[in-house]
């Protein structure tokens, strides 16, 4: 059976102070459930917002075809890592 891998927000902080870390992980698993990678973290309650992604990591997973959620795209294409991992595929 073949699993679907996600790049996604997982939940981190306080009640009304969330922060997230940008974790792989398997498509079934809950939100805050199990993971296979952290390859960063984002905090919205700051200003400008934070986002610490490691890029290596994010095109590994990309590469190996991960789909990042909604979200999570934003933040990646942000950084320009969604830019790079599309002139590494045209490249092949």
């Amino acid at each position: 059976m073949l699993t679907m891998v996600k790049i996604r927000l997982r939940r981190t902080g306080a009640t009304k102070k969330p922060s997230y870390r940008v974790v792989v992980t398997d498509s079934r698993k809950p939100r805050d459930g199990a993971f296979i990678s952290v390859i960063g973290h984002y905090d919205p309650k700051t200003e400008p917002e934070t986002v610490v992604i490691k890029e290596e990591e994010a095109l590994k997973w990309l590469r190996q075809g991960a789909q990042p959620t909604a979200t999570v795209a934003r933040l990646l294409s942000k950084l320009g890592i969604i830019e790079k991992s599309k002139t590494v595929k045209e490249k092949t």
